[in-house]
This record gives structure tokens, sequence and C-alpha cells, in this order.
């Protein structure tokens, strides 16, 4: 079973490390589009949709596209890296309760 557990959580941060990198490559593909036609927004929207229509959207009609492609890779890319966090956190607390 201790083997098992190992494998998992190995398995899992190779994962996360193939996932940070996938996703890492797309990002910087998007921005790459974004920076050469100097779109610019902020941080604050990324996470208010609301602010990005008005404020970013509204300014950038022609790059729409790049930019919702661009902030969907980010937030898919913390989605996934958390929930890999997670099960390795978890995994890894299973390690520690269960040694022979």
């Amino acid at each position: 079973m201790y083997i098992i557990l190992i494998s998992l959580v190995i398995g899992l941060f190779i994962a996360m490390l193939f996932v940070n990198i996938y996703f890492r490559v797309k990002v910087m593909k998007s921005y790459k589009k974004l920076v050469q036609n100097r779109v610019e927004f902020d941080a604050k929207h990324l996470f208010s949709s609301k602010r990005l229509e008005e404020e970013v959207l509204s300014k950038y009609p022609q790059h729409k596209d790049d930019i919702i492609t661009f902030i969907k890779h980010i937030h898919y890319s913390v989605k996934m890296a958390s929930v890999l966090i997670v099960l390795i956190t978890l995994f890894g607390a299973i390690l520690m309760y269960y040694r022979e």
C-alpha cells in the first residue's frame, strides 16, 4: 500500500509539472500575440469580467478573441494547479500517517 501511495504522489507531481509546462506554453503564445499588438490590461481584469468588458474589450475590440483566450488559459491553469496541489497534499498527509 505504501508503494502505491508513493507512486501516486510521484505521478501527481509529474502530472502537475506537465500541466504547468503545457499551459505555460499556451499562455505564452497568447501573451505574445497580445504584446505584439500592444494590448494592455491589469491583473484585476483577469478576475472581473465586468471590468474586462468595460475597460479592456471596449478599448481593443479587434483583439477580443485573443484576450478572452489568454484569460481562459490563465483561469484553467490556476484551477488545474490547485486541484493537483490539493491531491498531492492529501496523499502526502495519508503517507505521513501511514508509516509502517
